[in-house]
């Protein structure tokens, strides 16, 4: 059951470096970043998988030397554009159209009028609602994984300037948000692991109204 994944799933600290995520495994989580909703469809992010340990190495000390970027297999970094841009929008319009022609006028209006919205606005602005819609598919990519029993850890405890410039990401127009390494727990050295999940109580952070 879904909810029993979630409630084996927690922030791994010690990750097995001798135990990988199988390649087809980590492909599935992936998909799951694909598929994740995204304001207006237009997935203003960019998905980076990091195998290369020399690469992770790297970047390691600029995330306050946590151990999973490297005990880890794989990291994924979440990058976000950096601005929103006629081009940018315009191919997001071109897909549209084209996975859905009969459609054409109304795309071409919605995302004509989503451009005199989101253009004038800052760069800053337009960066976190960027920012935002790549957390979304962050939680997609932590359920897929718990789904799959694949540890990951969540973190923005990192320097983003640091990892753009490692990963030159500034001249992509992106901006690094969150990064997730993923592994397998070291069963036994994990303090975390035998802890009890804790959350608020149901009544204290659901209110219903009826």
């Amino acid at each position: 059951m879904f909810l029993d994944k979630l409630n084996w799933r927690y922030a791994a600290k010690k990750m097995d470096p001798t135990k990988p995520v199988a390649e087809e495994t980590v492909e599935k989580i992936v998909e799951a970043v694909r598929l994740a909703p995204t304001s207006s469809g237009l997935q203003p992010f960019e998905l980076l998988v990091i195998r290369n340990m020399d690469l992770r190495a790297t970047l390691r000390p600029s995330a306050w030397d946590q151990a999973q970027l490297t005990d880890g297999s794989h990291l994924l970094v979440f990058a976000a554009w950096d601005n929103y841009s006629d081009a940018r929008i315009d191919e997001v319009v071109a897909q549209q159209i084209e996975g859905r022609p009969p459609l054409k006028e109304k795309v071409e209006a919605y995302y004509g009028m989503l451009k005199q919205t989101y253009l004038p606005r800052d760069a800053q602005v337009n960066f976190e609602h960027a920012a935002r819609q790549a957390y979304i598919a962050l939680g997609f990519a932590m359920a897929a994984a718990a789904e799959l029993e694949v540890d990951c850890t969540p973190m923005e405890g990192f320097d983003p300037e640091k990892f753009d410039e490692i990963l030159g990401l500034k001249e992509k127009g992106l901006r690094s948000v969150v990064i997730l390494p993923l592994g397998h727990r070291e069963a036994g050295t994990d303090w975390l692991q035998p802890l009890p999940k804790l959350r608020k109580s149901r009544a204290r952070l659901v209110t219903d109204l009826d």
